[in-house]
């Protein structure tokens, strides 16, 4: 019997290629999705496995509860649902795009999750992956709430695995790096060069690079838990500490900084 995967965000990026990945084995998919023509020209790409199409916005709790929990045989929860919305200073940012990012990254995981999560706990067996991001691991500027979301998937998704411990139900966090998608375009509001800029001179992960590692880790032995797994592009690294330094001269005496600490973290 075919395996069913339930992907929310599924209408670009990786919803959308962890979709196929889990198409082309075999597998059959609910694809989840707020853009009602893409998710029907995913449904049609892929045929007979997609056993159900859903228009939802992964922010509307009642309706969320009313389309998923009434689902049945969900082998993997992928909550991939997220977004960022701009790169300002937290004393510049339009509040708007604050809560946004709460609703999705933070209520729409939640939501999701709670309306999944009892009949996997009732059968003793399922998968919830959750898209999190190496913004939830290491700040820089301009990732305020976005990277405060992040680490909530993050420690969410660890005290999920606590609650369901002597259960037969696992818990995974992926948390990618720079990757190439419609990410910046959104984060930029359509601004398309601006997002160019991105991934300028790099090589960045892909969406494609993301569904094998889901993929991976949801088809390991059952016994085998990823509690997290975090993935970079080989074009990015942690930076060095920001320090500023002030207007005034610096002590040329008795200063253990060196030179390499006026290099900012990116």
């Amino acid at each position: 019997m075919a395996q069913t995967a339930l992907i929310t965000g599924a209408t670009s990026g990786f919803g959308a290629a962890c979709a196929r990945r889990f198409v082309r084995e075999g597998w059959q998919v609910i694809i989840v999705g707020r853009r009602t023509e893409r998710l029907e020209q995913l449904r049609d790409e892929l045929g007979e496995a997609v056993t159900a199409a859903i228009s939802l916005d992964v922010r509307d709790r009642q309706s969320v509860t009313a389309a998923l929990s009434r689902l049945d045989n969900v082998d993997l929860l992928l909550n991939n649902a997220g977004l960022a919305l701009g790169l300002e200073p937290a004393w510049e940012v339009d509040l708007d795009d604050w809560e946004t990012m709460v609703d999705t990254n933070i209520k729409g995981v939640m939501y999701c999750t709670r309306a999944i999560l009892p009949k996997m706990v009732a059968s003793n067996r399922g998968h919830i992956i959750t898209i999190g991001s190496t913004a939830g691991n290491w700040p820089y500027p301009g990732g305020n709430v976005y990277g405060g979301t992040k680490a909530f998937v993050q420690q969410f998704s660890r005290n999920l695995r606590a609650d369901l411990l002597g259960t037969r139900v696992r818990v995974t966090n992926i948390e990618p790096g720079m990757a190439e998608s419609e990410f910046s375009n959104v984060r930029f509001k359509g601004d398309a060069e601006r997002a160019k800029t991105v991934y300028a001179g790099t090589d960045p992960l892909r969406p494609e690079d993301i569904a094998e590692v889901v993929f991976f880790a949801a088809t390991l032995p059952p016994h085998v838990n990823i509690n997290t797994l975090e993935l970079m592009s080989i074009n990015q690294a942690w930076g060095h500490l920001a320090v500023h330094r002030e207007s005034h001269p610096v002590p040329s005496s008795g200063s253990s900084a060196s030179a390499d600490d006026d290099s900012r973290a990116g």
